[in-house]
C-alpha cells in the first residue's frame, strides 16, 4: 500500500497564532513529504509495499531502521495533523473521554502537567502520547519516530516534540508549544474517535 501524503483538514492560517502558516508549510509540505517519499522507496526496496502502514510499521522496528522512521513518522503525522483543529485544545472532552481521562490518568489537570512534562522531558527529538494499552491509558513518550505501536498499544494523542514542529514559532521554549498544544490545538473529538477505535 504506497504510501501518500494527505491534505492537511484545515488551511494553512487556521491553527494561528498557535502554529503559524509558515510552520505548517515547512512541516507538512516539506518534512512529511520527505518521510512519504523515502518510506515508499524503502519499503520497495525491502519486499513490504503491499502491507498496511501499520504492518510496515510494526514488521520494520527493530530490523530496518531507515524505514521504520520513515514508515513510524509518516503515521505519526497522518494523526498529528488530525489531533488539531482551529478551537481546539481545553478541559471540555466529551463524555466517554473524560471519564476514562479520570479513572485511568487521574483527571484533566494531572493528564495536562503529565502529558507536558513528558514532551518536556523528552530528550532530543521525539513525541509525547497518550494511548491505550490493555484497555487502559498510559501517558509515555518516545525517541525520534518510535510510537506506541512498537510497545503494544494503541496511540489516541499524540504531540511532534521535533524541533521543527515549533521552533518557527515558539524558538526553544518547547513547554510554551505544549501548553499552546493542550490548551489551544487538540481536536477532542479525534481523540474520541481514536479512543473509540482502540477500546472496542
Amino acid at each position: 500500500m504506497a504510501f501518500e501524503l494527505p491534505e492537511l483538514p484545515y488551511d494553512y492560517e487556521a491553527l494561528a497564532p498557535f502554529m503559524s502558516k509558515e510552520t505548517l508549510e515547512f512541516h507538512h509540505d516539506k518534512h512529511h513529504k520527505a518521510y512519504v517519499d523515502n518510506g515508499n522507496k524503502l519499503a520497495a526496496e525491502a519486499g513490504l509495499s503491499d502491507l498496511s502502514l501499520e504492518d510496515v510499521v510494526k514488521k520494520s522496528f527493530g530490523t530496518n531502521a531507515g524505514l521504520f522512521n520513515n514508515a513510524a513518522q509518516h503515521y505519526n503525522h497522518i494523526h498529528f495533523w488530525k489531533w488539531m483543529k482551529k478551537g481546539g485544545g481545553g478541559n471540555k472532552l466529551p463524555g466517554k473521554l473524560e471519564a476514562a481521562f479520570t479513572s485511568d490518568l487521574g483527571g484533566y489537570d494531572k493528564f495536562k502537567a503529565d502529558f507536558a512534562n513528558a514532551g518536556a522531558t523528552q530528550f532530543g527529538s521525539g513525541w509525547a502520547w497518550v494511548s491505550v494499552k490493555n484497555g487502559r491509558l498510559e501517558i509515555s513518550k518516545t525517541p525520534n519516530g518510535e510510537n506506541p505501536l512498537v510497545h503494544g498499544a494503541t496511540p489516541i494523542l499524540g504531540v511532534d516534540v521535533w524541533e521543527h514542529s515549533y521552533y518557527i514559532d515558539y524558538r526553544n521554549a518547547r513547554p510554551k508549544y505544549l501548553e499552546a498544544f493542550v490548551d489551544s490545538l487538540i481536536n477532542w473529538d479525534y481523540v474520541l474517535e481514536r479512543y473509540e477505535e482502540a477500546t472496542k
